[in-house]
């Protein structure tokens, strides 16, 4: 049951691409209504038959190409205006603005580069590169600022994060810095409005000489990414070159889209920001609904959110557009107006992470006037444009006020910025939202108070308590690159009741962003009771599903604890000097490894227990896969079973998978069921993976032979979910019987693995999304994973559906991956999504070695 609020009616709107929720119309008879509601955007949508047959490797490469370097100048050494001629890109008479009356992306940079001659207020630095390979352009407008003053300012930012108390009584940082505002624009590609507002405030701030300008520009720094999805704001998709939602990829960062504006969140630390989307009428402004991120400073959060979200409501309903003139209906605030369905848990979303590098103030703001989807293709282009320049309007009138709120509030919201780091340096306690805490904003109630107890520390053990040293080091350079604190036992130590060997890592909660560390490492919670729907997902722990150890220390000091700081984790490359190899499979980073040596021809065999075990003789390429990849190949005497070949993967999969399968070193050529009715050379693949996109029973004769004769001839299939199952059914392979639990479930399970080539060491915990499981199970189908029984949730949210059916209860204790041989193909289907978003790192060995072990010879 939802939670009972009148005092927030809801207020039913459109929503179109928005996610998981689904709002019903509420004015059929508007310009923008659309009577039909569109079915939510979920993982698991397959590539398009066109991003299929064009196999987006280089996009994929891109992305993987980097840890989270971008383009961003640090600034040391120089003020402002740092001037910078953009390349411009050749014209593009397919970019999908165009049609709208929009700026093209081959548009922006002579405009910003005209912008820049204006005057002196207007910078402009390359943030990074999409996916795609376009540059994504950060805009700095603000007073002119000699080197000196420029580096004074850096030196307040950093006093105000790394010693906040000292900072909270400086009474130069409260007279003298300048407030960082952020405004993301377009990170939803086929949203296109908020680029071409923020280009209009640009140039209104680089030639405004009114005395409110110029006191904005000289106690501020105004950043607007201009358009952070070039890729899909060419393209007129959602999401960037390599099938991502970059608004779903904080906290993972696989794009490098996404560590772009985590760059920008850590260099220039925003005060507030918002974040420009569509298309929900009337306009929608954050804050939102329960449930609240359990990591924040809420009470500083949501005093300043709402107080911000009023001003935004009132700006836009100012500018005079009606229901029955326009089709535009009154801006809707979700905490106000709403029970629940647009929720700020999870942190994957940017309004969602900026919190946790200090914003106070953050927001999604979504226009109201769909010009996206299948409103693009059959308005007429003169209506595209009416409501395209609506949406400009309302998209302005929201960073003009978000811009007039922190004028007249600089000092608190920088206070309240100290405080929210001070908090987390000294270990304070959090402070519920009430109406005392978070004075003028009325009804809050329980319901609205999330708060967790932050341990004293993380420990991620060295030696004998580590599962995977390789684990650990990726798992220790994602929290550097996140800004968290990481230290590095010089000696060994005992804390909570453990005792830790010399190179342990130790993460120290008393930290200015223990929020950012606490969301990443910890494990969650079950808020199935809390609400009754969720935006997206709601469970997620890196402490749990990146496949190293992490140990919560509860109480006590660190004083015993000798450490120091780290800037990255130390080096774990190493090879036995003698004897046979082992390689563990416990990690991507190991099984790109040997897949690498495969591709080199060298020779591997399983070892049984899911590794692999190389000759003496290979020990010069493993040196150099050790050092590439980070990996330890051990000594071993172990002689192997069966010989391991290069895997090539025919994968009609997600986005996030397809990624995950590259980020494991696969060769994978992108299928799906138009590809295979086109004709396709099964010779040139080994094994075939299926999530999403290929359904056996829509293909062509010829394409149904085909796919059948390469799985008879010993062709490897691995099936994830209700995609993978049914073709495991339609094609007569492995004796399993398919439940699907509720599709709206998502989290954090616990799983208990039988052990062998796919599930040993795996570990003892799994990721679902719309899970599934499997019964009537055949002669000679080994059940590889079961979920947990009892409470096998550990953290999101998963409830039965309406006829009581689909729930945990149901799956705890069933088998959720399953394998065997059947119809001369070896099977292996998944119930649990081991690849998710490509985020759940320790889970993704399970399919890689599935992959390995089901290939034909």
């Amino acid at each position: 049951m939802g939670i009972s609020r009148p005092s927030r009616p809801v207020l039913v709107t459109t929503a179109a691409t928005a996610g998981a929720l689904l709002f019903t119309t509420f004015a059929p008879g508007t310009a923008t209504a659309d009577p039909t509601p569109r079915p939510a955007v979920r993982e698991g949508s397959p590539l398009g038959a066109d991003l299929a047959a064009k196999a987006p490797e280089r996009a994929a490469e891109r992305a993987l190409g980097g840890t989270g370097a971008s383009g961003l100048d640090s600034g040391r050494g120089r003020g402002y205006p740092r001037e910078r001629k953009l390349t411009v890109p050749p014209e593009n008479p397919a970019d999908k603005s165009l049609k709208l009356g929009l700026m093209p992306y081959h548009g922006i940079a002579p405009k910003l580069n005209a912008l820049q001659r204006v005057g002196d207020r207007v910078s402009v630095e390359i943030a990074g590169r999409s996916a795609g390979g376009h540059e994504l352009y950060l805009v700095t407008v603000t007073a002119p600022e000699t080197a000196r003053e420029a580096a004074r300012q850096e030196r307040m930012r950093e006093r105000i994060e790394n010693a906040p108390a000292s900072a909270a009584k400086d009474k130069a940082i409260t007279s003298s810095y300048k407030t960082p505002v952020f405004i993301n624009n377009n990170i939803h590609g086929n949203e296109w409005e908020g680029t071409d507002a923020a280009l209009k405030l640009i140039e209104k701030l680089a030639k405004a000489r009114d005395k409110k300008s110029r006191d904005l520009l000289a106690r501020h720094r105004l950043y607007f990414s201009v358009t952070t999805n070039p890729d899909g704001r060419i393209a007129g998709t959602r999401a960037n070159a390599g099938g991502f939602d970059l608004n779903r990829d904080f906290i993972t960062a696989s794009q490098p889209e996404a560590r772009a504006v985590r760059r920008i969140a850590i260099d220039k630390q925003p005060a507030v920001m918002i974040d420009l989307h569509g298309y929900v009428n009337g306009t929608l402004i954050e804050p939102t609904t329960p449930p609240h991120g359990e990591n924040y400073e809420y009470d500083l959060f949501l005093k300043n959110s709402y107080a911000n979200a009023l001003g935004m409501e009132a700006a836009v309903n100012g500018l005079g557009y009606t229901e029955e003139k326009d089709g535009v209906l009154p801006a809707v605030i979700p905490f106000r107006d709403q029970e629940e369905g647009w929720d700020d848990w999870p942190p994957i979303f940017t309004p969602q992470y900026m919190p946790f590098h200090g914003a106070v103030a953050t927001h999604t703001i979504e226009f109201p006037m769909q010009v996206n989807n299948a409103a693009y293709e059959t308005q007429p282009v003169a209506e595209l444009r009416r409501r395209a320049a609506i949406n400009v309007d309302i998209a302005g009138a929201a960073m003009r006020a978000t811009l007039d709120y922190t004028q007249k509030h600089r000092t608190s919201v920088i206070a309240d910025q100290i405080e929210v780091f001070r908090r987390g340096a000294t270990g304070a306690e959090q402070v519920p939202v009430s109406e005392e805490t978070a004075p003028g904003v009325p009804g809050i109630g329980p319901e609205d108070v999330y708060t967790t107890e932050f341990p004293r520390a993380y420990v991620i053990p060295a030696g004998r308590g580590q599962r995977s040293a390789t684990a650990a080091a990726r798992l220790v350079d994602h929290l550097l690159a996140n800004d968290v604190r990481v230290e590095r036992a010089t000696h060994g130590f005992r804390l909570g009741g453990r005792t830790y060997a010399k190179g342990s890592y130790v993460v120290d909660m008393h930290q200015p962003k223990r929020g950012l560390a606490n969301v990443m490492l910890a494990d969650g919670r079950d808020i199935s009771d809390k609400v009754s729907t969720m935006y997206d997902i709601s469970g997620w722990s890196l402490g749990r599903l990146w496949g190293a150890s992490v140990d919560t220390v509860r109480g006590g000091g660190l004083k015993g604890v000798h450490a120091r700081v780290v800037h990255a984790a130390s080096d774990v490359g190493h090879v036995a000097p003698r004897g046979d190899l082992r390689l563990r499979l416990d990690d991507p980073r190991e099984v790109a490894a040997l897949n690498s040596l495969l591709a080199k021809g060298v020779t591997a065999r399983a070892d049984g227990k899911g590794g692999a075990i190389l000759p003496s003789s290979a020990r010069g390429a493993a040196k150099a896969a050790a050092k590439k990849y980070g990996v330890a190949f051990d000594a071993t005497r172990a002689k192997g079973r069966e010989a391991l070949h290069r895997t090539r993967v025919a994968a009609a999969v997600t986005p996030g998978e397809l990624f995950a399968l590259r980020e494991m070193g696969f060769d994978v050529e992108p299928v799906s069921t138009a590809v295979l009715n086109a004709g396709f050379d099964w010779r040139k693949v080994d094994a075939l993976m299926v999530s999403a996109g290929l359904d056996r029973a829509k293909l062509n004769p010829a394409a149904k032979s085909a796919l059948d004769a390469f799985l008879a001839g010993g062709g490897g299939l691995v099936g994830r979910g209700a995609a993978g199952a049914a073709l495991n059914a339609d094609a007569g392979l492995l004796a399993a019987e398919p439940v699907e639990g509720n599709g709206d479930a998502n989290g954090v399970v616990r799983v208990s693995n039988a052990g062998g080539t796919i599930t040993g060491g795996a570990p003892g915990h799994s990721f679902v999304y719309s899970p599934s499981w499997f019964t009537d199970l055949g002669p000679g189908v080994r059940v590889e994973q079961r979920y947990g029984t009892g409470d096998l949730l550990l953290s999101g949210h998963w409830r039965a559906t309406e006829d009581g059916s689909g729930g945990p209860a149901d799956a705890a204790g069933r088998a959720s991956v399953v394998s065997g041989s059947a119809g001369g193909a070896d099977v292996v289907l998944f119930g649990t999504e081991p690849l998710f978003r490509a985020h759940p790192k320790g889970v993704f060995p399970q399919v890689g070695r599935a992959l390995l072990s089901v290939a034909r010879s």
